[in-house]
């Protein structure tokens, strides 16, 4: 039986990505007029100053130990996954992406049986990472037979998967650090931020605040910033924090579903048959992760039928 903190705990993560897999659609949109380093700055300097504003006290950090690891979580989940991610998509499709970054779950499970003494694979793990994986699948492909191999966007859509697990593992070992969530999440945003810089010098990064003067821009980037990035990155921690990083990263398993749902509802995307049975699987990969669906159980109330 669950205890009122582990459902709290799933409430948080389920929030976080119910949120996190509309950020597809709000990001196109704003791709016709921002370039993807440009939103990625700006939605987390406004993910920053919200976290700033709700706890503006600076945390004193107890040794460089513990300041390395808050800067390698910066850098892995906040400047290497989404600027992985986002070059990955100027070399391959949205569906080859989509499907590997799902990888994610996996190598939080593997990364997790090697660096973390609490957290310990089972079958069920396995079987529900498959299952998950070809529903994301269907999802991701969404009826189209052809796969086409970007090998490069492919690659870097991969190392954002690997980035995004050490980043879970990361934020599981600072959250025993015994600093409250949203000043521990501020920082990692400011590492971020930090790390972002020479990919800003480098690229062809424009200010020009007027876009924001439309309200479709103005709308999307709040969003982005003060939704998906500060509110849910504070939540997925604080899931991370009661769930551990295993548990919570096979979520992840939900943000192809929300997405392909919200970019039919806004985008006008087609919904197809396959689409939606890859939701369906997807659902049943993610309980059988969760042990939701315990397959010890359903053998021995087969042999007790016999």
């Amino acid at each position: 039986m669950r205890t009122k903190n582990e459902i709290s705990g799933h409430l948080f993560a389920l929030t976080a990505i119910l949120v996190w897999g509309t950020t597809f659609t709000s990001t196109k949109i704003l791709l016709k007029s921002f370039a993807p380093v440009e939103i990625l700055f700006f939605r987390f300097i406004i993910g920053f100053t919200v976290l700033f504003i709700l706890s503006p006290r600076k945390i004193s950090v107890k040794n460089m130990r513990q300041e390395l690891i808050l800067a390698a979580a910066g850098f892995c989940g906040i400047t290497m996954y989404f600027l992985m991610e986002n070059i990955a998509l100027l070399h391959t499709t949205a569906s080859n992406a989509g499907v590997i970054v799902s990888l994610s779950p996996f190598f939080t499970g593997i990364l997790s049986f090697y660096f973390s003494d609490d957290e310990k694979l089972d079958v069920s793990f396995f079987i529900g990472f498959v299952i998950a994986l070809t529903g994301i699948g269907l999802i991701s492909f969404n009826g189209m037979m052809n796969l086409n191999l970007n090998p490069i966007g492919d690659f870097l859509a991969l190392l954002a998967a690997f980035f995004w697990s050490l980043y879970s593992i990361l934020m599981k070992k600072v959250s025993k650090f015994g600093y409250s969530n949203l000043e521990s999440t501020k920082r990692v945003f400011f590492y971020g931020l930090f790390f972002m810089i020479p990919a800003i010098l480098i690229s062809d990064f424009k200010w020009e605040f007027i876009r924001f003067a439309d309200p479709v821009n103005l709308f999307n980037i709040l969003f982005l910033g003060a939704g998906a990035s500060a509110l849910c990155f504070a939540a997925w921690n604080t899931a991370v924090n009661i769930l551990g990083a295993v548990k919570t990263s096979v979520y992840i398993y939900i943000v192809p579903i929300v997405t392909v749902l919200s970019a039919a509802l806004v985008l006008g995307e087609k919904l197809t048959i396959i689409s939606v049975c890859g939701v369906i699987i997807t659902f049943a990969g993610l309980l059988i992760s969760e042990n939701k669906i315990n397959f010890k159980k359903i053998r021995s109330f087969g042999k007790a039928e016999e």
